[in-house]
């Protein structure tokens, strides 16, 4: 298998780093092109044999998949620049959200899928939020899903949900580390406790807690039942943290939806010359 990547900011450059480290791609099979070449360059010279191109063209030429890594303001250059050099029988991937299918299929003669990866891939960990365009077979699906398997659980999702699981899969690490490191700094700040060691507690902690959701069986409310004594330390606490808490999550979920439509709205200007409601 051969894949290319355009795009190799933050995620690019993470899922490449998360496909060579877990084996499911050598460096050989990976070509690369970004805006800024000697970035480009520089990706190459961290993994030996990866090839990186100055055009997009050049990454997509010949490629079995495709990897689109841009912002969304951007895909109308790139679209435009790699249409007469993709085939029918390729498949480009998208990481971007408010790039919907429909358009990508609009704008190319090739399959396309768009895949949301989080951070957590870079560990082999978290999912793969992935949904296919119609010129999708089973094998093509089959042969995607195989290849996201090495670094996440690969977890078909229907393209209308696409900004609230990015939000629990996507944005909830942030969301997650946000309120760990709250927590650990009211540690150090209340009780003088080293920062670090709080850290590494509260890190641990964070660890097992996901196992425990996850291969242990338990459901959040499960796990909370197991740990509350009634009239306790930790019951005291969840009052306190839900007294606090009620509505803040709603109202993040409302804010990265209005921005997500935003977006929408604004990739659909760029591509077409006009606003689209989307999924």
């Amino acid at each position: 298998m051969n894949v290319g990547f355009i795009g190799i900011g933050s995620m690019g450059s993470l899922l490449i780093d998360a496909f060579i480290g877990s084996g499911a791609l050598k460096p050989s099979q990976i070509t690369a092109s970004n805006r800024t070449f000697a970035k480009a360059a520089c990706l190459a010279d961290r993994h030996p044999g990866l090839q990186a191109v100055p055009l997009n063209r050049d990454a997509v030429t010949g490629k079995d998949i495709v990897f689109l890594c841009v912002k969304p303001m951007e895909y109308k250059t790139v679209l435009d620049g790699i249409r007469e050099h993709m085939q029918a029988s390729q498949l480009i991937v998208s990481i971007t959200s408010p790039v919907l299918l429909d358009q990508l299929e609009d704008a190319l003669p090739c399959k396309v899928a768009k895949v949301i990866p989080s951070i957590t891939n870079y560990v082999c960990s978290g999912a793969s939020l992935c949904m296919y365009g119609s010129r999708m077979t089973e094998a093509d699906i089959a042969r995607l899903n195989g290849l996201l398997s090495y670094i996440s659980e690969p977890l078909h999702i229907d393209e209308s949900h696409t900004r609230i699981v990015s939000d629990l899969s996507s944005i909830g690490p942030a969301i997650m580390s946000c309120l760990l490191q709250r927590f650990i700094d009211a540690a150090a700040e209340e009780t003088g406790i080293p920062r670090e060691q709080a850290r590494l507690i509260a890190s641990e902690m964070l660890l097992g807690t996901g196992q425990l959701l996850t291969s242990g069986g338990m459901s959040p409310e499960e796990l909370q039942a197991r740990v509350v004594v009634p009239g306790g330390i930790t019951a005291q606490a969840l009052a306190l943290l839900n007294r606090e808490l009620d509505g803040v999550f709603n109202r993040v979920i409302r804010a990265t939806h209005a921005k997500y439509h935003e977006d929408l709205e604004r990739v659909a200007d760029s591509l077409y010359g006009k606003e689209v409601n989307g999924p």
